[in-house]
């Protein structure tokens, strides 16, 4: 009984829990920008185009600092790259108080894309080190729940926090959001290492739980000075299909996430305190779409998960569609839709990210999650930006967003057909890598 419940528990998912908590907070400026949008625009005059913009130009910053992001996870490790991204962001959030117009906020967004954009490819760096092959998709799926739980939660503490304690006013709420990345800074110092061995040496790991990690094919390589060439992603198909379906998932998502606050107050006339409670719902759905996504992999597609995302990008054509065209008032229909919306956007995040860490060795799954989530952070970078233009502007100042939401619909199709394509089978090592390229040629 006892060995039953140290092997399904362990020091490597308190790991897991800390930088899935950093990674949460991480979140909290930049879907507190977007909920805040409707009012910023109000305050700073801004035009749907400007707004636009100001949605975009965050994931310019972001997709570039990926790369980099990438290759520091590999050389100067995970823990370090991420004190970087919480010590940027933590200082950002804190000055986005202060922005007076236009061009100051551009340059904040930019700033705070640079520092953020060094923690997501350390944080699957880190999942790779710590995780054994079995248990990387799960962590993997845990992980992903950040983008539903910050978005579901933020919007209702932001938008009550300013009505509750300052007057509506969004400029002091960032001030408080500063606060919450010197805890992560603690975290990361007290209890965190890039390296199982280490925390074995310090008596945190059982022997155990190590020679469970450590039974994962090739996990010991860097111990033993074994090192791979990022030829094995970069001359691999399968993982430049794999990176056009993150593109196009990143493209629904930031879109939907970027405009979701503006939809609601500019075409369906809600006010600060309800559009927060309805900005939540996909999200709060999407907590449980994630888990769903991993059991239906694991239990109906077992070896096939791309089927769980072919599945999101089908189920997000006439739901996205649906949710552009719901009539102004019709609040049971518009429930529904962000429902039905917010599940199959979301289902199958946890399969798609998981991908880099199972096909290949840890050794270059920073760099690979690096490349990967820069290319998908330009999709990201230009879908708000679209949406700005697609906005229809009606004569009493309100919008039509049918024109947006149609173009996800069109997105979520060719991301179906990209998928449908990748196949699923691990990269043992890169000489096994090389030989079946070498015979797949003489075949030729």
């Amino acid at each position: 009984m006892n060995d039953g419940v140290k092997k399904a528990w362990g020091y490597r998912h308190v790991i897991l829990i800390i930088i899935w908590f950093v990674y949460l907070i991480n979140y909290f400026d930049r879907i507190s920008v977007l909920t805040f949008l409707p009012f910023i625009q109000k305050d700073l005059m801004l035009t749907a185009v400007q707004l636009g913009w100001l949605g975009s130009i965050f994931f310019f910053g972001y997709s570039l600092a990926q790369f980099l992001a990438g290759y520091l996870a590999d050389r100067i490790g995970p823990k370090k790259t991420m004190n970087i991204a919480v010590w940027v962001f933590t200082i950002v959030t804190g000055i986005t108080g202060f922005v007076q117009n236009f061009w100051q906020f551009i340059a904040l967004r930019l700033s705070l894309a640079v520092g953020e954009g060094q923690h997501f490819a350390p944080s699957m760096r880190m999942i790779a080190n710590w995780f054994p092959r079995q248990e990387k998709g799960r962590a993997t799926g845990f992980f992903s729940t950040t983008w539903a739980v910050a978005p579901a939660i933020v919007p209702i503490l932001v938008t009550q926090l300013a009505a509750g304690f300052f007057d509506g006013a969004w400029r002091p709420v960032f001030f408080v959001l500063a606060v919450p990345g010197i805890l992560c800074v603690w975290l990361l110092k007290k209890y965190v290492s890039d390296s199982p061995k280490t925390m074995f040496e310090m008596g945190k790991v059982t022997k155990e739980e190590y020679d469970m990690i450590t039974s994962s094919i090739d996990v010991q390589a860097s111990e033993h000075g074994k090192t791979y060439s990022s030829k094995m992603y970069a001359t691999d198909i399968q993982f430049y299909l794999y990176t056009a379906g993150l593109v196009i998932m990143l493209m629904i998502y930031w879109g939907m996430t970027t405009w979701i606050s503006t939809f609601l107050v500019k075409q369906h006339g809600m006010n600060l305190k309800t559009m927060g409670f309805y900005a939540s719902l996909p999200y709060v759905v999407a907590f449980f779409a994630m888990y769903i996504g991993g059991w239906m992999a694991d239990k109906w597609f077992h070896g096939r998960p791309k089927v769980v995302t072919i599945i999101s990008f089908i189920g997000c054509i006439p739901a996205l569609y649906f949710i552009g065209h719901v009539s102004k008032g019709d609040t049971n229909m518009l429930l529904l839709g962000l429902a039905v919306g917010g599940f199959f956007v979301n289902l199958a995040w946890g399969m798609m990210y998981s991908f880099p860490s199972l096909r290949y060795p840890k050794e270059v799954v920073g760099r690979a999650v690096g490349v990967s989530n820069g290319v998908g952070q330009f999709g990201a970078f230009v879908s708000p930006m679209i949406a700005g233009y697609l906005v229809v502007t009606l004569p009493d100042n309100t919008y039509d967003f049918g024109n947006v939401f149609l173009f996800w619909s069109v997105l979520a199709f060719f991301g179906a057909i990209a998928i449908s394509f990748l196949k699923e089978k691990s990269i043992v090592d890169f000489g096994s890598f090389e030989s079946q390229k070498g015979a797949a040629m003489e075949k030729k």
